[in-house]
């Protein structure tokens, strides 16, 4: 990139690309309802007023984690056309200027002043903190974009920051393909069979490699806290229930239903076949597990449907579970 180019980039470092806008309803037990239900989270301080003030708050208090969904939108809001363009959207367009016009979240660090309570309104504003060099990824060249977002109540105190990362990246460009002629023979076609692309490799870490392993040999395990013996997924180093760090393993027996399922149709992936049927499932253990449905229509599935391990080969040294429906006397 030319020193311009790189100048008027670094020119966006310190600049406000969201000014400070509050969100469109404040901090409200209906929606701490939905996000603890969806999060699974029981703990009481975030319903029960009686179980709040026995923790010596002076009432029910929303979960940390939920300071983004205060300022967010909604989808009305967002695919609403916008008029004009503000500091966000000339970034947006200086980077697709350089080819960078794929993104992806990296990651999002929170740092918790205090704790949000019904009636609190939430504002936010965010300003860029630095852009990287030119990287190489595995995704493309491109440039991580840090922002720090800072949350206030309806007061003016500061009541969260976020540090936000992304990767603005230029995709990799294909391959090119050697040309096939319009038509082939039967035997032309036994003789070359079509190779599937291969299927993305899974992001292998300290915490979960003896799961990956162990699927190479095709056994599924379940990691097992050996203190209080709770059983969780996916792996970590440590147990959520009574915060142990030692753990064993159970093989599990293959058996289970489906919990949730979506079809997915875009975007599409040369390894797959679509429609991709992406499920959870919930082991006869107890534990739930993302995967892919093998051996079903997206009109056959149900939930509750139960269904089997199966594996698959996901690469020369990798193997995956997937799962396949159990017929019951012509239903599942």
């Amino acid at each position: 990139m030319s020193a311009a180019y790189e100048d008027r980039l670094r020119a966006f470092v310190g600049r406000e690309i969201h000014p400070l806008r509050p969100g469109q309803d404040p901090v409200n037990v209906p929606m701490i309802r939905h996000w603890v239900e969806a999060m699974e989270d029981d703990n009481p301080i975030y319903l029960d007023e009686e179980a709040a003030r026995a923790t010596g708050r002076d009432g029910v208090v929303a979960p940390a984690s939920m300071a983004q969904a205060w300022v967010m939108r909604g989808y009305a809001a967002t695919a609403a056309a916008k008029v004009g363009g503000g500091p966000a959207d000339e970034l947006t367009d200086l980077l697709a200027e350089g080819g960078y016009t794929s993104v992806v979240a990296t990651d999002s660090e929170f740092e918790f002043h205090r704790e949000l309570v019904p009636g609190d309104h939430v504002a936010a504003r965010e300003v860029v903190e630095s852009i990287s060099p030119e990287k190489a990824t595995a995704l493309g060249a491109g440039r991580f974009i840090t922002s720090l977002r800072t949350y206030h109540d309806q007061d003016g105190e500061v009541v969260a920051v976020q540090r936000w990362r992304i990767l603005r990246f230029r995709p990799k460009a294909k391959p090119q393909e050697p040309q096939e002629p319009a038509e082939r023979s039967e035997a032309d076609a036994a003789e070359r069979p079509e190779e599937r692309a291969p299927r993305p490799q899974p992001a292998i870490n300290r915490d979960n490699a003896f799961w990956f392993e162990a699927a190479r040999e095709r056994r599924l395990l379940i990691q097992r806290c050996a203190a209080c013996r709770t059983l969780r997924h996916p792996p970590g180093p440590c147990c959520p229930e009574c915060g142990s760090f030692e753990w064993d393993t159970v093989r599990a027996s293959g058996d289970a239903h489906v919990y949730s399922f979506v079809v997915n149709h875009h975007p599409r992936h040369p390894a797959f076949d679509y429609p991709l049927i992406v499920a959870v499932v919930e082991l006869a253990e107890g534990t739930r597990l993302i995967t892919n449905l093998a051996g079903v229509t997206p009109e056959e599935v149900e939930i509750g449907m139960p269904v089997v391990l199966d594996w698959v080969d996901a690469g020369p040294e990798s193997s995956l579970p997937v799962f396949r429906p159990v017929a019951q006397e012509g239903h599942w």
